[in-house]
């Protein structure tokens, strides 16, 4: 099994890395409306149509947040759920009834009984639903700049041609609200549907993401900027302020099933972003009083007093805990079947299933979902079986490092504002509280024995153990350490790893180490680059790394020089071309930036992407291999630490990924004069590799949870 990992928080690792560190052919664009067929998926479950419904436990509380007797927790949406007529759980909530909610409800209890099968439910479905995401339609993109002025930073033909098609894909992903599709709130309404409309147009991830999502479209906008529309910026952030009014906070997503929980709040960022980039100080008369409420939302539903065991001192902390007791709507036989798994002989008790429910939409609300870094037990089940280790996640009892970061850094922009409007009151106030979250993120989180930030667990009142991604949030934002800044060998020591990650592995860097910088003066000699890393720091020792693959030979060493496969020198492969009087801060800059637009550029490519006159398709025989004769290119929601090719086994979205987009776009525009061409693998040489060693890889070589 290859390992494999969440690419979100990975992406911010990238950015925090490289934020913190610090006429040519072009490809054909097309600037007309996109024709985009919405999909109608058909019921049709994997058992015989005669098959009765499995039996089910006792029905979930009903969530006041979500009163919906269809699409939200009742005895309708499990029956749905639990029959399997779609392969995503997700299809059923999004599809609009074509009758009013009264009908469908009695139309359901008319064939619901202790006998119900599969095809009654089928048919109930056909009758009563109509085609998920009808609700939104695709919209012209006004003022689309086939050549926006970032292409010319990045220096290489390939490259620069790729970043435009990529530029592109926001034309095949722009939304606005169907009107003439909409169903009136009420249950008196002709039909039922769980959108949440939105005045403005916006940009939707792609795939089964059909809405806008909350912090998504941070890395969207990011890119939208770089793309010069700045007016669907500004449209992305009016549909937030519209939320904000509307709901007092900004929900996950653009569905009611997502009421109950946020996401990373970076709507302050956001603007911030838009107002260097467009000057238009304007936003700013809407946009203040609703950045103090989305602020005052996290601190009165997310922020306790938190007491160190360390010094003594107490801080107002955020964390992710949604409200919640029941599946995710979404999510609904997922979260089932992980709180009701048949196969494992101790069952939950009711309070205990509430409150993995509970965790549950809190890991969505994260941004993080189901990681390693929140779960008490992340080896138990193995690889096979993951629902043994979901069923300890403990989110939210964990005081997050990235979360409490991003809410110090929205008060120092607000401040800033405030100082431009010469309000001194509201600068002194921000400026208050984010000197109070400083402090509590270098006393809590900060570990200076092994030079990085560790989440702090409520459960044992002692920071985790568990290296993560997210040891890069608090730079990124502002904040380092005075271990860091007060010596070079610290400061490479806090980025030993992602040092350690390029040398040694194909892809980019890991959300954990777990299987299931600073520009410095200084000079990195020693090869065993896992040697470098602070002692402690990302909690396992060398051999317990996950594997990397040599094709036809199986895995490198797991320790020793011949372990770090990658080095090259003076960079590493996949990591562009070193220069003279290059220090390791701009050397590490440059190898990250070339690796992620590798693994984002080769698994294109490898699913059938090409560019005329630049990039040839790959021939049928390799594109049978990943599945992708059809295939324009695929753009990926998770990578490979391992592969870069062999990006986004599963998550890949034929028009792109907004967030994976925005990414490019920026390390595009950021660092175009750095990234050169990369050496995708072979395909077919891949798979017969991958074919004649999958013996040992198997062995050594698990999930990266």
């Amino acid at each position: 099994m290859r390992a494999s990992l969440n690419m979100r928080p990975t992406f911010i690792s990238v950015l925090c890395l490289l934020s913190t560190v610090h006429a040519l052919p072009q490809a054909d664009v097309s600037t007309e409306t996109p024709s985009i067929t919405l999909s109608t998926s058909i019921a049709s479950p994997t058992v015989p149509l005669t098959n009765t419904i499995p039996s089910q436990v006792p029905l979930p509380p009903t969530q006041a947040w979500c009163p919906s007797q269809i699409f939200c927790a009742g005895e309708l949406l499990q029956t749905v759920n639990l029959a399997q007529a779609y392969s995503d759980p997700k299809t059923f909530v999004d599809k609009p009834t074509s009758k009013s909610a009264q009908q469908v409800t009695s139309d359901f209890q008319a064939i619901f009984n202790p006998n119900t099968t599969e095809g009654s439910i089928v048919n109930f479905l056909d009758d009563d639903f109509r085609g998920e995401g009808l609700e939104l339609e695709a919209v012209a993109l006004a003022n689309f700049n086939a050549n926006p002025a970032f292409l010319n930073n990045v220096t290489d033909p390939l490259l620069k041609a790729w970043a435009q098609t990529v530029s592109g894909y926001w034309i095949q992903l722009i939304r606005s609200t169907n009107d003439s599709a909409l169903c009136p709130e009420g249950e008196t309404g002709p039909c039922e549907s769980t959108l949440i409309p939105l005045n403005h147009t916006f940009v939707v991830p792609g795939g089964r993401f059909r809405e806008q999502y909350y912090w998504d479209s941070y890395w969207i906008v990011r890119g939208l900027i770089k793309s010069e529309l700045l007016d669907v910026a500004n449209a992305t952030l009016q549909n937030f302020m519209d939320e904000l009014e509307d709901f007092g906070f900004i929900p996950n997503g653009g569905r009611i099933y997502y009421l109950n929980r946020s996401q990373p709040p970076l709507f302050i960022r956001m603007l911030s972003d838009y107002i260097a980039a467009s000057n238009d100080t304007s936003i700013l008369a809407r946009a203040l009083p609703l950045a103090e409420k989305e602020l005052a939302w996290w601190a009165t539903n997310r922020t306790s007093t938190i007491t160190s065991p360390y010094t003594n001192n107490s801080y107002p902390m955020a964390r992710y805990a949604a409200a919640n007791t029941a599946p995710r709507p979404e999510s609904y036989l997922t979260d089932y079947l992980t709180a009701n798994d048949p196969t494992l002989t101790t069952p939950l008790t009711d309070d205990e299933r509430a409150d993995l429910y509970s965790q549950l939409a809190s890991g969505a609300e994260s941004g993080w979902d189901y990681s390693s870094r929140f779960i008490r037990e992340p080896i138990a089940g193995g690889s096979n079986n993951t629902n043994v280790a979901l069923r300890t996640l403990n989110i939210k009892n964990n005081i997050p490092v990235d979360l409490n970061s991003i809410l110090y850094h929205a008060h120092i922009v607000l401040s800033g504002f405030y100082s431009s409007q010469n309000n001194a009151s509201a600068v002194s106030t921000h400026n208050q509280a984010a000197s109070t979250i400083r402090a509590g993120i270098l006393d809590l989180f900060w570990d200076p024995s092994k030079l990085a930030f560790y989440d702090f667990n409520l459960t044992s009142n002692a920071r985790n153990s568990i290296f993560t991604a997210a040891t890069f949030y608090p730079l990124w934002n502002g904040i380092v350490p005075d271990e860091v800044l007060s010596s070079s060998n610290n400061a490479f020591g806090f980025f030993s790893a992602v040092h350690m990650v390029l040398n040694r592995y194909n892809g980019t860097f890991p959300v954990t180490f777990l299987e299931s910088g600073l520009q410095c003066p200084l000079t990195v000699q020693q090869p065993i680059y896992f040697d470098l890393i602070p002692s402690g720091q990302i909690g396992v020792s060398e051999d317990q790394l996950p594997g990397q693959l040599i094709l036809g030979s199986g895995n490198a060493t797991k320790s020793g020089p011949n372990a770090d496969i990658n080095t090259l020198n003076g960079t590493v492969i996949n990591g562009g071309n070193a220069t003279n009087g290059e220090g390791w801060g701009q050397a590490l800059r440059r190898e990250l930036a070339n690796r992620y637009f590798a693994s984002a550029f080769c698994s294109w490519h490898a699913t059938g992407g090409s560019i005329p006159n630049l990039l040839p398709r790959l021939s049928d025989q390799e594109l049978n291999l990943t599945q992708s004769v059809n295939n324009t290119g695929n753009m990926f929601e998770k990578f490979s630490i391992s592969d870069i090719d062999s990006a986004g086994r599963g998550g890949e979205y034929t028009a792109g990924f907004g967030w994976t987009n925005g990414v490019v776009l920026i390390v595009a525009g950021e660092y175009g004069n750095v990234l050169v061409a990369p050496q995708c693998p072979d395909v077919l040489a891949e798979n017969n590799g991958a074919n004649a060693t999958s013996g040992s890889t198997a062995a050594s070589s698990g999930s990266l949870l």
